[in-house]
């Protein structure tokens, strides 16, 4: 009696075991919890309900339930045993015919034939998935792209079917095909804020893809392509307007080698400004200092310019001397007896000295500053340097780690702080040996046309 009731106790359970699972939809772990207790309350509700009505039969009655639950049970089991006396009947059998086919394949010499393919299956389908060719050919509704096709049949064990075959052909003399054509087509186009968008893109084989005069990047993991969110120069995008709006004949075109890597590294070099902002407040303190020197450099070399042009002009005509040169201010300064001027030759020349060596500071103004920039230039950028080496040395202690891209910034800023300190340096000395050779050539001319003044008038005296 009690092994019949602990019988139907487990079938009770088992019975009700199979609606469990619809409690745990709930969403909250509270409505988990309570949905569990009241499903065990049921549970329990019906396992009592039942005891009580199996005890409530006979002892007959009991035997007669309890041996038909049995014989349900042993009839279940001759079941099952059935089938999985087939099923491994069916496993045998299928592994014959496999052998079979295989050995068939064999004589044939197909072997050989099947393990090709699968080889440049699996060698073209890396290639495939990383072509964005495959965004002109999507998979029809029902069949599998055509790289994860190459792919799974280059890692299949079955002896692959006609229609596998064929396809693996037709994928890849479609690539081979679609590599050397300038094709137009129309497919979804992700923008740069995120929405995909249908458009009309114009592919160049495998390499380049352009739409409304932008290019385009290829995302093997999407299948799609997508607008760069930085685009190449003008010169670039001139070439892929030209290229879209040809109907016939050869343009010239941008076309990408690498299929793409070397557009993403080209787009993605920073600005000169983006340059210059890395290099923070060293680099602005360098650009400063250039600037201030160059405006030097750009005034003063006007007014040499000048001065040269009018004293070129005073030298043509010596009789009238003006005062808007220094060669013609240098002349006027000598003043004296012409009847003494054997007497006054030492005070003459030292007037002439003196009214030269009044017209120099103004002739080599600005030079002095642009030396000290040319020499401040290097020594500001080789502080940015080491800026930029503590900064690098800083995220390789916080990280723990020498990943390089947590050394890019502070690398950065040590080299375009190098950059702009040699870029201010070099052209501002060049700059300030021009200034030289423009002032020390107005002061040889007033030196030598102030000496042979006073020459030729102490020789006029003599000669009188």
């Amino acid at each position: 009696m009690r092994n019949s009731v602990n019988l139907f106790r487990c079938v009770a359970l088992a019975a009700l075991t199979v609606a469990a699972p619809s409690a745990f939809a709930q969403d909250s772990l509270d409505g988990l919890l309570e949905e569990v207790r009241t499903v065990r309350a049921e549970e329990t509700r019906i396992f009592e309900q039942r005891a009580a009505e199996f005890n409530a039969l006979s002892a007959a009655e009991q035997q007669k339930r309890l041996a038909e639950a049995q014989a349900k049970r042993d009839a279940l089991a001759a079941t099952s045993k059935t089938l999985s006396d087939q099923f491994s009947a069916n496993e045998i059998k299928i592994s014959e015919v496999r052998r079979a086919l295989r050995d068939k394949a064999t004589a044939l010499g197909l072997s050989e034939v099947f393990g090709i393919s699968r080889q440049v299956a699996g060698d073209a389908s890396g290639t495939l998935r990383q072509s964005l060719i495959s965004t002109q050919f999507p998979p029809a509704p029902g069949e599998v792209a055509r790289d994860d096709f190459l792919r799974e049949y280059a890692a299949a064990t079955t002896t692959p079917t006609p229609i596998e075959l064929e396809r693996v052909w037709f994928e890849l003399q479609r690539e081979m095909t679609a590599s050397g054509q300038v094709a137009k087509y129309t497919t979804n186009v992700v923008q740069p804020g995120g929405e995909a968008v249908e458009a009309e893109v114009i592919r160049i084989g495998p390499f380049t893809a352009t739409s409304d005069g932008k290019f385009l990047a290829y995302l093997p993991g999407l299948n799609t392509l997508n607008v760069y969110p930085n685009q190449p120069p003008e010169e670039f995008l001139g070439h892929v307007r030209a290229l879209e709006s040809a109907t016939s004949g050869y343009v010239p075109a941008v076309v990408d080698s690498a299929r793409g890597v070397l557009m993403a590294l080209y787009v993605e070099r920073p600005t000169w400004a983006q340059r210059i902002e890395l290099g923070e407040e060293v680099g602005y303190i360098i650009l400063l200092v250039g600037l201030v020197a160059s405006l030097a450099f750009i005034g003063q070399l006007i007014y040499l310019v000048i001065t040269r042009l009018k004293v070129s002009r005073q030298l043509k005509n010596l009789t009238k001397l003006s005062e808007d040169n220094p060669l013609g201010r240098v002349l006027l300064s000598f003043k004296g007896d012409p009847n003494l001027i054997e007497q006054d030759a030492d005070i003459a020349e030292l007037r002439i000295s003196e009214a030269v060596l009044r017209e120099v500071p103004r002739l080599e103004r600005f030079q002095s500053l642009l030396r000290l920039s040319v020499a401040a230039g290097p020594l500001l950028g080789l502080i940015g340097t080491v800026v930029g080496m503590i900064i690098t040395f800083q995220s390789i202690t916080e990280s723990g780690s020498s990943d390089p891209k947590l050394m890019a910034t502070g690398i950065g800023q040590a080299m375009i702080a190098t950059v702009l300190g040699l870029g201010i340096a070099i052209p501002l000395l060049f700059a300030n040996a021009l200034l030289q050779s423009l002032s020390k050539s107005v002061s040889q001319i007033l030196d030598e046309q102030a000496v042979g003044m006073l020459a030729e008038s102490i020789e006029k005296q003599r000669r009188a």
